[in-house]
């Protein structure tokens, strides 16, 4: 395994960046990046997206997530010094093993560092020898086993696929029935492909969830500021789950005194694990959390930047992007800076018909520009391309992401459905209630 060189002392004055990914995420990461000062030059797996296009060059190979030789070859040629991977399926294919070396940092984790998000038996395990407050669970491996314990319960649970399903791999249910269904859904029918080899079947935990996110190196760590994913498909947090409709910044009902209590029980054991299974984990490790009566608990933990929550921070944050990721994958988060504005940050995510289900694409897209110039707003492009006449075309899922800055949580909800009228597609499905009822900050 390639390792990551450790406490750089010198670094080139400008860098040259790859970013891998075509979302929102990487639409709001090439932004950033394209306004750093250490910013040398920047390409991009995935120009097919008109935003990240407007920030970055197409590299001269095609991208392969089975196969990262050209790749590899093309960061040689291009003399690439930091690589920034944004989505989770990348990391556990092993684009950090394969580009990683000595004089090219990778943001990301390695194989076994990814699997923390990979394989959620296998994050179930390393919680519990790490005594991490989490889920009461169990894994299992056949539809049959899992069903034999669902009847032997009384309490609702919540059916969980262990592998990567793009946020919607999990499935809270009230009844027994629903659960069986549940696990029929994930290991018979395969409606979530891989990922449904094996299910964990989890407690029900009651309580506000929220998103906390983290930069390490594998040794220093800084947190970054509290975020809510808002994952229902509907308002009043109704219909199935998604990869994310929306979120807010901050987050107050994760009071200081349960951040820390989150950091001492949380992310500084979970590194400690995966340092005594010889992971050397560099990145963003992301936990998300429900706050219980009887504290913080973890439900899962990814190790890249949230969609939303990415496109939710980014605007907040006040920094030489380049340079914070880079000293992260260097191992000199020590020396990395971030300062916070002061404002709220509000995402609301335009989806296409059909969506989480069966999405249906290809509709023109209008008023993008009107949007764009609302005060404080930005419109990260997600599932968008370039129709044969020039003009935006849907072409995924999730199709928008509108982020709007205010001095108040409201404030920033305003310009949020200020910008969000102005656009117009076929079928549009969005919630009108992110960041709504939000708790008071603690006094």
């Amino acid at each position: 395994m390639a390792q990551r060189k450790k406490k750089q002392s010198r670094r080139k004055e400008k860098l040259n960046v790859l970013l891998v990914g075509g979302g929102g995420r990487e639409h709001a990461l090439a932004q950033k990046m394209s306004k750093s000062p250490s910013l040398g030059k920047l390409y991009s797996t995935h120009v097919g997206n008109p935003g990240i296009a407007a920030h970055a060059k197409p590299t001269d190979c095609p991208y392969d997530p089975k196969n990262w030789y050209r790749l590899e070859r093309f960061c040689e040629r291009a003399e690439i010094d930091l690589i920034v991977v944004g989505p989770e399926v990348d990391l556990a294919n092993g684009i950090g093993d394969a580009l990683r070396t000595k004089d090219r940092a990778v943001f990301g984790p390695d194989i076994d560092g990814a699997r923390l998000e990979s394989s959620k038996a296998w994050a179930k395990v390393l919680m519990r020898a790490a005594s991490i407050p989490t889920a009461e669970g169990r894994v299992f491996k056949t539809a049959e086993s899992a069903n034999e314990y669902i009847e032997s319960r009384t309490e609702p649970v919540v059916v969980k696929a262990s592998g990567l399903a793009a946020g919607k791999g999990v499935l809270v249910c009230d009844k027994g029935s629903e659960a069986i269904d549940a696990v029929r859904r994930i290991m018979h029918d395969r409606e979530f492909g891989d990922a449904g080899d094996e299910v964990i079947i989890e407690e029900r935990l009651h309580g506000e969830e929220v998103s906390l996110l983290a930069l390490t190196d594998g040794g220093s760590i800084y947190v970054l500021d509290t975020c809510k994913d808002h994952k229902r498909l509907l308002d009043g947090d109704a219909g199935p789950n998604t990869g994310g409709m929306g979120a807010y910044s901050p987050a107050p009902a994760l009071t200081d005194k349960q951040l820390a209590e989150v950091q001492r029980h949380v992310l500084i054991p979970v590194l400690d694990a995966l340092r005594r299974e010889e992971v050397d984990f560099c990145g963003v490790l992301y936990a998300g959390l429900i706050l219980t009566h009887g504290g913080p608990k973890v439900l899962e933990f990814n190790v890249r930047f949230g969609d939303p929550e990415c496109q939710t921070l980014l605007p907040r944050m006040k920094c030489d992007l380049v340079d914070v990721l880079h000293a992260t994958a260097t191992g000199r988060l020590d020396e990395a800076s971030i300062d916070w504005d002061k404002r709220h940050s509000v995402c609301v995510v335009l989806a296409s018909e059909g969506y989480p289900a069966k999405p249906i694409t290809g509709r023109k897209i209008t008023g993008l520009a009107e949007a764009a110039s609302v005060s404080g707003v930005n419109v990260f492009h997600a599932g968008v391309k370039r129709g044969e006449d020039g003009g935006y075309v849907t072409a995924g899922g999730r199709v928008l992401n509108i982020v709007a800055l205010g001095d108040t949580l409201e404030e920033a909800r305003a310009k949020a459905d200020e910008a969000c009228a102005m656009i117009e597609f076929e079928g549009m499905q969005r919630r009108h209630d992110i960041g709504a009822g939000a708790p008071a900050p603690a006094g």
